[in-house]
């Protein structure tokens, strides 16, 4: 298009005449581009030089070489073909298409960094408008709980909180809300079946042959559970609540006692002078125990209350009257703080429990590789008397308890029809396999234990406390 130009520019540029111009273009030796403009013509004369020059004619040419001068410097900034702008042949640079190609792919590279960014951007969104939810609906709930707790039209600055002295706790109302306290694990009930004998079988559909009242025997049936009280807070999702088979003055065995275990910092227990005063809420007196205990394996037997302290593998014993430890002692190669609990979880590596025949302790070991052992204490020194090592999985069951120096364990924590479905013997080392029917009526059972003064089973079933009769029979 630039020579059909130029041609039509020289016909103009002399005269309109039809004579054919030509304009050529090459590179001369030295690599420079040179132009040649040439009109055919039959005579010398035609040729305006020849005949003297002609003044307009000259200008025009000026004018044309200066024109072509600025299309030229254009074609070279567009990236065109110019003789600055490639190599003969119309090669671009080297240097040039190796810049060029690291801009574009650093270019792509910022693209891609980018997309990265927004999508990343929009996950966080995603994330923040999620945790937003889940904190208004925790408000809510927590909101709900204390309009639970503190119904319009209640007065007083120090009892708001508390149940009236006439109220019946409601075993049906159990509130859904059950975080995950960072102090504690929750884990899955493991379930075996296993065979059961005819007689095992007929003594638990109530067929016990001959009851034992007095003495000892072999538990063969567990009734309905029997709520006594309720917590009325979020830290008695869990807890653990006992009386004693064998008081010392100025304690009966009508006082109560209960606690909290939900955190980190458990230290409050709870004495009530009778079961009635513990269904109304009102302590008639609470201790700040020197070191907080860990989990619900505690019990009150012979005036002192006999607890795990937090994160160790030793037991100690607290004095109700003075107040003050009297005794610890570490339990050799005992697991602790998540290593061998029952399957609910909760920290219940080492379980205390008291029946007939004095203080034992339940927990695990490496060596036992997380089979149930037994150890009786001495409840004045926590020395150990003798050891019993079980076939029973700790981790397999969901609580255990003792009766006439047999452990029973319980299948499941959750389960609403759960089982007695192991006994050791520790009289002739022995276990077997039990079927008797236990109801988890309010499912989650995170404590259980024996009352031989009253031969009744306390449990601690997610925020009530309930009672389980039993019934016992010889072999």
């Amino acid at each position: 298009m630039l020579g059909v130009w130029l041609l039509l520019w020289g016909s103009v540029a002399l005269g309109g005449r039809a004579d054919t111009a030509f304009l050529h273009r090459a590179l001369d030796s030295s690599g420079h581009c040179t132009y040649s403009f040439t009109v055919a013509s039959p005579v010398e004369a035609a040729c305006p030089e020849a005949a003297g020059g002609v003044p307009e004619l000259r200008a025009e040419l000026a004018a044309l070489s200066a024109r072509l001068s600025r299309l030229e410097s254009r074609e070279r900034g567009m990236g065109g073909s110019g003789p600055r702008g490639a190599e003969p042949g119309g090669a671009r640079d080297p240097q040039q298409v190796a810049s060029t190609a690291r801009l574009e792919a650093a270019y792509g590279e910022l693209l891609r960094a980018k997309s990265r960014l927004e999508e990343e951007k929009g996950r966080l969104e995603r994330e923040k408008e999620e945790l937003g939810r889940r904190l208004e609906s925790s408000a809510q709930e927590i909101t709900r709980l204390r309009a639970a707790r503190c119904p319009p039209g209640r007065e007083g600055p120090s009892r708001d909180t508390l149940p009236p002295a006439h109220a019946v706790p409601d075993p049906a109302a159990a509130p859904r809300w059950e975080p995950q306290p960072l102090a504690y694990q929750e884990l899955q009930s493991e379930r075996t079946e296993v065979p059961v004998s005819r007689l095992l079988e007929e003594t638990a559909l109530g067929r016990p042959g001959k009851e034992d009242s007095a003495g000892c025997g072999q538990l063969v049936w567990v009734g309905e559970p029997v709520v006594f009280g309720r917590a009325d807070s979020i830290a008695g999702k869990y807890g653990v609540w006992m009386k004693d088979p064998e008081p010392v003055p100025p304690f009966t065995r009508d006082n109560t006692w209960r606690v909290d275990t939900v955190g980190t910092e458990v230290r409050q227990l709870f004495q009530y002078e009778e079961a009635e005063q513990l269904a109304r809420g009102y302590p008639a007196k609470v201790h700040i125990l020197p070191r907080p205990l860990e989990s619900t394996g505690a019990v009150i037997y012979r005036g002192g209350l006999f607890f795990q302290p937090r994160q160790s593998r030793s037991v100690a014993r607290y004095d109700l009257r003075g107040e003050t430890i009297t005794a610890e002692r570490e339990i050799p190669g005992a697991g602790y703080h998540g290593q061998y609990p029952y399957s609910w979880g909760g920290y219940t590596d080492i379980d205390l429990a008291v029946d007939e025949t004095g203080l034992w302790v339940i927990y695990s070991t490496e060596k036992a590789r997380g089979a149930i052992v037994l150890s009786k204490l001495d409840p004045e020194t926590l020395e150990i008397r003798r050891t019993w090592e079980t076939n029973i999985r700790k981790r397999g069951v969901a609580n255990s308890f003792l009766i006439c120096g047999t452990l029973y364990t319980v299948s499941s924590y959750s389960a609403p029809n759960a089982t007695v479905n192991f006994a050791y013997d520790t009289a002739t080392g022995t276990s077997r396999a039990l079927s008797i029917p236990f109801e988890n009526r309010f499912r989650y059972l995170s404590m259980l234990d024996y009352n031989p003064a009253e031969r009744q089973l306390f449990a601690w079933d997610s925020f009530n406390m309930v009672t389980y009769p039993v019934r016992l029979s010889r072999a």
